[in-house]
């Protein structure tokens, strides 16, 4: 299991840099939150992810959102950060989409709502797609995997999970860049 420690480095700003992707956070990630709905570190979740955009030649960079605990917004706005334009959103409890800044919120390039069967793996390809659509390339979306239980066997959990995000929600707050380290 990855340790998680995240470090606020000041407000974040757009930038022009093309070989980033931001990885945009929810409130509660790494600090309230170290592990999502099945148990997976964050610090696993965040090496795999960024294992992957490196190895497409490219370069992370993290924003909290402070405003929004819905994943479509906080998305959204790490796409507008973005100097390639292109982020990927992730909450605390391991949901994640992919996002494009010239489009509105509920529009991604891809989604991964069902948290609760995603690994390594998984988040590793996550990273390495994303990377793609920031040098232009057109990669085979990963494949959805679906389990109609998951919304009712995890219902509980993810409803505890969403309430202690939207504790340190913060409406006025802005985004901020952050640092991640794992151990």
């Amino acid at each position: 299991m990855e340790n998680i420690k995240v470090t606020e480095i000041g407000e974040a700003k757009p930038t022009t840099a093309k070989e980033e992707v931001v990885i945009a956070v929810s409130p509660a990630f790494g600090e309230r939150l170290k592990e999502t709905i099945m148990g997976l570190s964050l610090g696993s979740v965040v090496k795999e992810i960024c294992a992957g955009i490196e190895e497409e030649g490219l370069k992370p960079r993290f924003v909290k959102v402070w405003n929004s605990t819905d994943l479509a917004i906080i998305a959204s706005q790490g796409s507008k950060l973005s100097g390639s334009g292109i982020s990927i959103g992730l909450q605390s409890r391991g949901t994640a989409v992919i996002h494009q800044k010239n489009m509105v919120p509920l529009d991604n390039l891809e989604l991964l709502p069902q948290s609760p069967l995603y690994d390594g793996k998984i988040y590793r390809q996550v990273g390495k797609n994303a990377a793609k659509y920031a040098k232009g390339e057109h990669p085979e979306p990963i494949e959805t995997l679906n389990d109609y239980m998951v919304p009712s066997k995890y219902l509980i959990k993810s409803t505890l999970l969403h309430l202690k995000e939207t504790e340190i929600m913060d409406k006025a707050r802005k985004t901020t860049e952050i640092s991640i380290s794992w151990t």
